[in-house]
This record gives structure tokens, sequence and C-alpha cells, in this order.
């Protein structure tokens, strides 16, 4: 046997090592009958936990693992997580999904969105009386929510790039306040003359009287692009995949189960979604120079 070829079966050998190495991270989850949950903080850790409690259980049931909400402190622990295995599926927003994508090098896949993140948009507030349009923000404050979040920043600053408004330069000052609802806060505590964020927080904070739309009122809204996803490793058990899919897609307002869970989740139904359907949304991070 010729050095070489010891070499190169020593490689072989290794590289098969490694594989099932690989293999048993992905069976992790199931071996060990835990399915590890999060989402990308828009929203109070509170209100986070809330949101999901039913829809966890609803996903026990469906998958017949334990499943634990696992909080993370930014936008970028969530895409770390579940890179590095220690989540198994993620809420993301369409841009901190382009980012765990290019960071895994394709190693992630969405499963679902809701139909309401087809179209998803993004809502400018403000209580200057003077601002109306994008255009009067210039030479004004400007909150974003966090800078990883794709209504709350990505897509806002690549509708302001249209209007020919570079944030960077023809504000006074931006911000990011790190949530959707501490936008607001911000605006209606006269911190900054105006915000931008999700638009759904904003109906529901309007709903739940939490924001008085005569004092802080909409100015702009985005048009339409995708948004949020659950995401999971492109490795997770081809038939665990399907189970969680299927359970989401069978979500529907005629239970007392499914009518809490789809309204907590801001949703009319879920759908099948795609890599491809965020390809807009990488585009818009690499022009608006936040995706290297």
């Amino acid at each position: 046997m010729t050095l070489s070829f010891r070499r190169n079966v020593l490689k072989t050998l290794c590289a098969a090592a490694v594989g099932t190495l690989l293999i048993a991270g992905a069976a992790h989850a199931q071996s060990n009958g835990v399915l590890r949950v999060s989402a990308i903080p828009d929203e109070s850790p509170t209100e986070l936990q809330r949101k999901f409690k039913p829809l966890g259980d609803y996903l026990a049931k469906a998958t017949g693992l334990k499943v634990e909400f696992t909080p993370v402190t930014d936008y970028a622990a969530s895409v770390e997580g579940l890179v590095n295995r220690k989540i198994d599926m993620v809420w993301f927003g369409g841009f901190t999904f382009v980012q765990a994508n290019v960071r895994s090098k394709g190693q992630v896949t969405p499963l679902v969105q809701r139909v309401e993140d087809e179209k998803f948009r993004s809502v400018f507030i403000t209580t200057v009386p003077t601002i109306n349009k994008l255009e009067d923000l210039k030479g004004k404050t400007l909150a974003f929510g966090s800078e990883s979040s794709t209504s709350g920043h990505l897509m806002p600053r690549s509708f302001l790039l249209g209007a020919k408004i570079n944030p960077d330069t023809d504000l006074k000052r931006i911000a990011f306040s790190g949530a959707h609802d501490a936008t607001v806060a911000a605006v209606a505590g006269g911190k900054v003359d105006a915000g931008a964020l999700n638009i759904s927080v904003w109906e529901k904070l309007v709903e739940a009287k939490k924001v008085d739309p005569k004092q802080v009122r909409v100015f702009y809204t985005t048009p339409g692009y995708f948004d949020y996803n659950w995401t999971v490793r492109t490795d997770m058990d081809p038939a665990l995949k399907k189970k969680i899919t299927d359970a989401f897609l069978a979500l529907d307002d005629s239970t007392p189960q499914g009518k809490e869970i789809l309204e907590l989740q801001r949703a009319t139904r879920f759908v099948p979604t795609k890599t491809a359907n965020y390809g807009a949304i990488e585009a818009a991070a690499k022009n608006a120079g936040l995706l290297k």
C-alpha cells in the first residue's frame, strides 16, 4: 500500500466520520424528544412567549415532541442559533432569513409563511403636521426598529432610497429602537420626528388602544413584499419537516384552537414558501449595503 493511497483512505474515513456526526446532529431534536423553537425579538419577550404558547402546544401534539421556546437577545442570535444547531426552528423576518441562508451557505429551508407575508408592508408614522410624504423627512429625525429587521429597517430604507432620500446623509439623525413597539413609543414620546415599522404590529397596537392614531398617524405605507416565515435547517429529518409543515397548513379558524393560534399569529392562514421568494429581499439588502 503506497503512502498516497493510505492518505486517500484516511481522508475518506475522516470525511465519512464527519458526515456521520452531521447526521447525528441533525437528528438531535428527535433523539432527545425536544423541538427547540425561537423567533426574532421584534416585540417584547413576554409578548412573544404569549403569542407562541398555544402554537407550541399544537406543534407538540402534531410532532410528538416536547416544544421549547427559547427567546434570543437580538436578531443575530436567532441566525446563529439556527446555523449552530442550538435552535431547530425560527420565526424569521425576510431579511433575517436571507442572512441565515447566506451564513449557512444555503443550509436552511423556509417551510411556511402567513398568506399575509406574500404582500407584507411597512408604515411610516409621525406626530409632526408638516410630514406628509417621504420627501418631508429630509432634515428630520427617524427611528427604525432593529438593524436586521426587514419591515422595520431594510425595506423602509429601500423605499427611502427609491425616493432619492439617503437616511444616512439626508436626515438629521436616525436611531434604532430595537423593536416595532419601541419605535411607536419613540415617536409618540417625541424622541424622534418619525418612525418606520411593521404594519401588523401597528394595527395591533391601534386595535389594543395602546396608541392614538389621531396623535400618531401613518403618512406613508410601502408597496408589498415577502416577509416573515418559519425556517428550519435543511438537514432536519424529512418526516419531521413534513409533520411541522402539515400542522401549519392544517390551521384554520373553524376550530377554537385554530382560531386562537391564527389570531395570535395575526394570520388568515399559513401557506408553503420557498427560498426563491426572498430574492428581492436579498437584492434590496445588497443595494442598501446591508448584506455583503
